[in-house]
């Protein structure tokens, strides 16, 4: 199984491209969700300005959203991959099983949180009275949906970590092109407002998470998720949460940020200047997502070359060095450049 993986055959340069190029693309195009649900917001009568604040109130909890997958999903496709390239094809299996798991309990727990303090959370993240109602009625629907967007964004990773770059990539294609599809459908001619948006985004979730599965539960798979792997083993759960930390907090970072910024444009422009930041976090969004797409192609190559120990000797095993220098350069710059762009805004 392991030889079908390009990870451990192919050369350092050519998987860079194959696998960085539709991470990227992938990325800029997964921006989109929250792109379009703000575009047809903004444009739909009774909601326009009030109902681009609420969605920005929402945006922090929805970085929330993003990092759990990111926890469970990097980590638990370093893991894998790091397993794979050690040969302990059983290991990768028990780790894929395990964060699948993970994942679940995460977005089930997410759900049920969320909706028991959906009001207070919204008013502390800088909800006004006015704005509240539009953001719970979105934000009432991404929490229902709290399990298809985590389990989707964290079995991504895996998808990569098989050998399957495009595969991801298309994905997250299907996930936003349903969403952009049913955004008007549902806004418009349902005249559903914010709950039509937020109902259009959990769908397409649910239809790229129902993708991914089908591909793990499928012999197309080079490893599959299977019931014996997926009871929580606690030092599998430790080593995956240990390895998805730094990007998890990195997010989790970038979400108080957003609330911070959030609260102080409340205070001094009201709600109109929470409904331009919504619009400045659209396009900071499509600008950062290529430098997360590489960091995402470059993370199966890292960890499964690790794992075969190819770092010692020989001119690929050098540029594995150097790409792992310049991945910890990328995690920096990412999180300075959105350390930078939430204060530049705030200014």
């Amino acid at each position: 199984m392991e030889a079908a993986n390009p990870l451990g055959i192919e050369k350092i340069s050519k998987l860079l491209w194959q696998f960085s190029i539709p991470a990227i693309i992938g990325m800029v195009v997964n921006a989109l969700y929250n792109v379009v649900d703000r575009i047809y917001i903004g444009h739909a009568p009774g909601l326009g300005a009030d109902g681009l604040a609420g969605i920005t109130i929402g945006f922090p909890i929805m970085i929330i959203l993003l990092s759990i997958g990111i926890l469970f999903g990097v980590g638990g496709a370093t893991l894998f991959s790091m397993r794979l390239g050690q040969g302990k094809t059983e290991e990768a299996e028990l780790a894929l099983g395990n964060a699948f798991s993970l994942l679940i309990i995460s977005g089930v727990l997410f759900m049920i949180l969320g909706h028991l303090f959906l009001s207070p959370v919204l008013s502390v993240f800088g909800a006004s009275a006015r704005v509240l109602p539009f953001a719970m009625s979105y934000m009432r629907i991404i929490f229902s949906g709290a399990v298809f967007q985590i389990v989707s964004i964290g079995l991504n990773n895996f998808l990569r970590a098989d050998g399957q770059p495009k595969l991801a990539m298309i994905t997250m294609f299907m996930g936003a092109g349903v969403n952009i599809i049913l955004d008007p459908v549902f806004i418009y001619v349902f005249d559903m407002g914010m709950a039509g948006a937020a109902l259009a985004t959990i769908l397409s979730q649910f239809i790229s998470m129902v993708w991914i599965l089908f591909y793990f539960l499928s012999k197309r798979s080079h490893h599959t998720i299977q019931l014996k792997n997926m009871p929580i083993k606690l030092h599998i759960a430790a080593r995956i949460t240990a390895l998805g930390l730094p990007n998890f907090l990195l997010q989790l970072g970038n979400s108080l940020l957003n609330v911070v910024l959030n609260m102080t444009l409340l205070s001094y422009g009201g709600d109109i200047a929470v409904s331009g930041m919504g619009i400045v976090n659209s396009i900071q969004t499509i600008l950062l997502m290529p430098i997360t797409g590489l960091v995402q192609g470059a993370q199966p190559i890292v960890s499964f070359n690790f794992g075969a120990k190819k770092i010692q000797s020989s001119k690929r095993n050098t540029k594995i060095r150097d790409l792992d220098r310049n991945i910890d350069r990328i995690d920096w710059l990412v999180g300075y450049q959105n350390y930078a762009g939430t204060i530049g805004a705030a200014v």
